[in-house]
């Protein structure tokens, strides 16, 4: 590869991982105004067909102490424009709960 084009590769690569998160951001604010839940972060991110499947944790039901908070996990589905097509809750638990064996 010359360095012309390693040159050209990564604004296009800065491009597309700015968009990504630009798609993310504006999911998140869809997600929360649709739902009226706090998200919490992002646990993951992938293409899917023209669209996009994210996946969000979030703050379902503020508890004392914060450890027993509930939280839950959401699939988001993103259109190609980056619009919310769908979502449902795949699982639910308290904040000091991990993913045991």
């Amino acid at each position: 590869m010359s360095q012309e084009n390693k040159d050209d590769a990564s604004p296009r690569r800065a491009e597309r991982r700015k968009s990504m998160m630009q798609r993310l951001r504006e999911a998140q604010e869809q997600f929360e105004e649709l739902t009226g839940l706090e998200v919490e972060g992002a646990s993951g991110i992938e293409r899917s067909g023209d669209g996009w499947q994210l996946t969000f944790e979030t703050l379902e039901l503020r508890r004392v102490p914060d450890t027993v908070s509930l939280l839950a996990t959401y699939s988001v589905e993103l259109d190609s424009e980056g619009e919310i097509q769908g979502y449902r809750r795949t699982k639910r638990y308290t904040r000091g709960r991990s993913d045991g064996p």
